[in-house]
């Protein structure tokens, strides 16, 4: 069972329609996978309604907005030793998941790995993906893919432990923005 290995924590603000239409997609994967939803202080009703529409899943209501440091409460929450990481607009598929946890399971030393982003209905691929694949780092690890000086954080599986050790995403970036964003507290 996946749920053995992977744990979901999704982040989120005030997006409340955008996070249930994901928790609906997320409702494919196999129903042992843990999700956490960690709700950077919402105003519009977040939590409430994933209470009433998706009770399953786990909310962890931060006091405020940390930014993408809210994942780190959500990972904490985790017990699996991976911890499959997205927004409140993105989501893995159960193939996906399977897929990033048996690379991890593979190579012990490798300690994320970022997700092949498609994007709407024609499921195209995210310009990034192409960046990614880019990468001028030389694969000095011999795994599979690319080196990468950064990863997705709203698209991404990490291993828990080293993860939580190394602190988590620091609370004084707030966002990564890698889509438009503005700073709310």
């Amino acid at each position: 069972m996946i749920g053995q290995r992977v744990s979901i924590v999704v982040l989120t603000f005030n997006r409340r329609d955008e996070l249930l239409r994901t928790l609906a997609e997320l409702a494919h994967v196999d129903e042992s996978v843990r999700i956490v939803v960690a709700d950077n202080a919402s105003t519009d009703g977040t939590a409430e309604s994933i209470a009433r529409c998706h009770p399953g899943v786990h909310v962890v209501r931060l006091p405020r907005n940390l930014g993408a440091a809210g994942r780190n409460e959500g990972a904490r929450e985790c017990t699996t030793p991976y911890v499959a990481f997205c927004d409140d607009d993105t989501w893995w598929t159960p193939q996906s998941l399977d897929c990033a946890a048996e690379v991890l399971d593979r190579h012990p030393s490798l300690a994320a790995v970022t997700a092949r982003v498609l994007v709407g209905a024609q499921q195209r691929d995210d310009p990034t993906n192409a960046r990614m694949a880019a990468s001028p780092l030389p694969n000095t690890l011999g795994l599979p893919g690319t080196e990468l000086l950064g990863l997705l954080g709203g698209a991404c599986m990490m291993r828990r432990d080293a993860f939580l050790a190394v602190g988590g995403y620091d609370p004084h970036l707030f966002l990564g923005c890698e889509e438009g964003c503005s700073r709310s507290t």
